[in-house]
């Protein structure tokens, strides 16, 4: 590969980067560079542990044999049972542990296949392989994103020529410095949205971050806590708390999701959330939905709790519709990206109430007022309430039991 090959390839590699190209396509696009310009190169893969709930990272695979392989895939953690197993008897873990950052083996020309992998391709008919690893130092590294892995292989009968390997040491360094960027992109997706909710996260990215701005919406709200909750905590081992409120709020996060909801704050074993829609009518039935899906996961899920000999609950959801402002409220040093106004602490104070009527979802009358005949003939008034700190009265409804 000539010197102004491998220039034109790294410019390219920037490039990419700054555009912002997937991981996956970043691969492929540099693997068919590389054997158009005569790297011959078969196969590839590249790695990237990332800061994530639940993946560890995420593993970027190219060949050119037509073999069909997913492009991309999540990787769990590799800290514990056979995945670690699998991840201590690999070439990556020996030079993490040896301090080194290339290893290569001519498996077509007697070189030993001491690794499992290695010996996998030479099976598959490869010669030469090689692989690297690109530590991030310091204040870079972010969560286990400590480097970029990568192999490559040939089945080329000459193996990979002197050329050939040191224009990858020259060219998979900005290769790894791309994956790193869309890497660190997706990372700061990831945490907005698992953090501040799928909307506000988006706004945040989008750059509305200036203090004291908000938008005035119109919005159907939903407040919803845990049934018994102090109780459950003063008589269940400590080491359930924790597994009761991560299933219980799995079950209401994925249902408001999945009615077209976003998730605003998690107080607690309380659940913020609003609804958007063109017309208050369809933020409300969107919640309903909501609703409708929560009360189903979580039956299916005190079926299975119950059968495990671990603690269950039920949720109580308060609904209201109303005006609000959407945006950041808090200091210079701290802001978090909420909905406020009197619309909110009436809903808190709906929920609350679910209580001392023992129902399980309580429904404002303007909230029912919105919804179509149909909906609301299977609503049931449960009577007229002053609320705490909401200056009138007001008649709240509930589901008509039959209809459940």
């Amino acid at each position: 590969m000539k010197t102004a090959e491998i220039d034109r390839l790294v410019d390219w590699l920037v490039r990419g980067g700054l555009q912002g190209l997937p991981e996956a396509d970043l691969l492929r696009h540099f693997c068919e560079k590389c054997n158009a310009a005569g790297l011959p190169v078969s196969r590839a893969l590249t790695f990237i542990d990332t800061l994530h709930p639940v993946h560890e990272g995420t593993i970027f695979r190219w060949r050119n044999d037509e073999v069909e392989e997913e492009a991309a895939a999540d990787y769990g953690r590799t800290n514990e049972g056979e995945a670690a197993e699998s991840w201590q008897r690999s070439p990556f873990f020996h030079l993490l542990q040896t301090g080194g950052e290339e290893l290569r083996r001519r498996i077509g020309f007697g070189e030993p296949a001491d690794f499992k992998i290695i010996q996998e391709m030479k099976d598959l008919g490869h010669t030469d392989y090689l692989i690297f690893i690109h530590r991030i130092g310091g204040e870079a590294m972010i969560g286990e994103m400590d480097g970029v892995y990568s192999a490559w292989s040939t089945r080329a009968p000459e193996g990979f020529s002197d050329g050939d390997v040191a224009a990858l040491r020259r060219l998979v360094p900005a290769l790894g410095l791309a994956i790193k960027s869309a890497a660190l992109a997706r990372v700061s997706g990831t945490l907005v949205e698992v953090y501040l909710g799928r909307d506000a996260g988006r706004r945040v990215l989008e750059g509305r971050i200036q203090r004291g701005v908000a938008e005035r919406i119109e919005a159907a709200l939903w407040f919803s806590d845990l049934r018994s909750y102090t109780a459950i905590t003063e008589t269940a081992p400590p080491a359930e708390i924790i597994p009761l409120l991560n299933d219980y709020a799995d079950a209401a996060i994925t249902s408001i999701h999945e009615a077209g909801g976003d998730v605003l704050k998690l107080i607690g074993d309380g659940t913020l959330a609003l609804f958007r829609g063109d017309d208050r009518g369809e933020a409300c039935q969107r919640a309903l939905k909501a609703e409708a899906k929560l009360r189903a996961r979580v039956a299916a899920l005190n079926e299975r709790r119950q059968g495990e000999e671990r603690p269950v609950t039920s949720v109580y959801v308060g609904l209201h519709v109303g005006e609000v402002f959407y945006g950041n409220v808090g200091s210079l040093q701290r802001l978090d990206f909420t909905v406020v106004g009197p619309a909110v602490n009436e809903t808190s104070r709906i929920a609350s109430m679910c209580r001392s009527v023992d129902r399980p979802v309580l429904i404002s009358s303007t909230f029912a007022g919105c919804l179509p005949p149909g909906q609301r003939a299977q609503l049931v008034s449960v009577g007229r309430f002053a609320l705490r700190g909401v200056g009138r009265a007001q008649e709240l409804f509930t589901l008509d039991p039959e209809t459940l």
